[in-house]
């Protein structure tokens, strides 16, 4: 007789029904392992910025917005060129490989945003998670964001759902 299958990791739940579409406008959020605050030292934000500056130069991953909080990233991007886990996996590889102390928990969250006309809302929503997490009283003041849209606008104008 066969032993009693295992449940699967919860990782696994994850990928559950993810397809990677060109062109397609994706939402994720990584960890790192043990909720660890490697992005509490600047560096290390900046280090991950540069990564993700890269990802967009290369054509693999348009960036619209991301968020580095000191355990975790929200990035939101277009994809373009390889497939939605071979474009989060190629960025974690490098972050790590560029910042020693940063190690990441296996798999990440992954939402695909259909509707055009909220990206902008979404992008509002991301970057305010540090005033959400009380980091700031201003999301001026804290230095590990960045969207598209606010080249256009100010940040007076934003409604930062704080």
């Amino acid at each position: 007789m066969i032993g009693k299958m295992k449940t699967p990791p919860r990782q696994h739940a994850l990928r559950t029904g993810r397809i990677s579409l060109a062109d397609q406008v994706y939402l994720i959020t990584t960890v790192t392992r043990r909720r660890a605050p490697v992005f509490s030292d600047l560096f290390a934000g900046r280090t991950l910025v540069r990564q993700l500056q890269h990802h967009h130069r290369s054509g693999d991953a348009e960036t619209l917005a991301y968020v580095i909080m000191p355990d975790h990233l929200h990035w939101m991007f277009r994809l373009r060129a390889a497939s939605l886990s071979r474009t989060v996996q190629t960025l974690k590889g490098a972050s790590s490989r560029a910042v020693p102390a940063l190690t990441w928990q296996a798999g990440f969250h992954d939402q695909a945003l259909r509707d055009e006309r909220q990206l902008k809302a979404y992008a509002r929503y991301i970057v305010a998670n540090p005033l959400r997490a009380g980091l700031v009283d201003r999301i001026g003041a804290y230095p590990l964001w960045d969207t598209v849209w606010l080249q256009a606008d100010t940040e007076a104008n934003w409604d930062w759902g704080g």
